[in-house]
């Protein structure tokens, strides 16, 4: 097995979770690339970013668990060798990282979890499928983001968020990546985007992009949400008790 890059001094160098809040509209960020949109061969091309910051603090102050969720990452974290320490990757112009990143904060506070936060990214947003480490640029964790690649299909993708849970002592006990299971993201968009009949292909992409922002909107990204609490909750557990 390769060794891991998660060193207890470089989680120590990731954001806390209200540093990350200050850094999302900070002028460092927004000088930042943001995602534009995908090229043909899967990769990416870079946009101006958007402040995000009053989306993702809303979503913050908002977020709740439920009673059995407190409860279990309570009792998990009491455990012999169970969780204490949890490593986020992510992007603030990724819905997904908009949607779990503030579940993750209230999940490390009720179990009073050592939480940081890394960008995937440097200058540039990722332009490949696969990062890599010495084109990344100053700022950019490509090679943490290489360790934890969103494995499917056949292919590997950089997802974010990923969010992974160790012991006290740097045992990984949890991996999550981009969406819990139970949200078809990629069957979903697929739908929103593709042209109904008598649509123009920007008619398509502009009513796309606006059931998007409102599926965001709804209930059902706070259902996602806490789906992605109960996934990583009951991978922990298993892991704990069935090893």
């Amino acid at each position: 097995m390769n060794k891991s890059v998660v060193t207890p001094e470089r989680f120590a160098s990731g954001m806390t979770l209200e540093q990350y809040l200050a850094y999302i509209g900070s002028p460092e960020n927004l000088a930042r690339e943001g995602f534009g949109g995908y090229l043909a061969d899967g990769g990416a091309f870079g946009a101006a970013r958007k402040d995000n910051s009053a989306v993702i603090r809303e979503r913050y102050a908002r977020a709740r668990l439920a009673d059995y969720q407190r409860e279990a990452i309570t009792w998990l974290a009491a455990q012999p060798g169970g969780p204490a320490r949890i490593l986020v990757i992510s992007e603030d112009w990724s819905s997904d990282c908009r949607r779990d990143v503030p579940m993750m904060g209230r999940l490390a506070e009720a179990g009073k979890l050592e939480l940081r936060i890394f960008n995937r990214d440097g200058a540039k947003v990722l332009g490949t499928r696969r990062p890599d480490p010495a084109t990344g640029g100053a700022g950019a964790n490509h090679d943490l983001m290489l360790e934890f690649m969103n494995a499917k299909n056949g292919g590997e993708w950089a997802s974010v968020p990923v969010a992974v849970f160790y012991t006290k002592d740097f045992r990984e006990l949890h991996r999550y990546v981009e969406f819990p299971a139970i949200y078809e993201k990629d069957r979903i968009r697929g739908h929103q985007q593709a042209a109904r009949p008598g649509e123009s292909a920007e008619q398509a992409r502009e009513r796309g992009m606006r059931e998007f922002a409102a599926m965001q909107a709804s209930p059902f990204f706070d259902l996602w949400a806490s789906a992605g609490v109960d996934e990583i909750l009951s991978g922990i557990y298993e892991k704990l008790t069935v090893g």
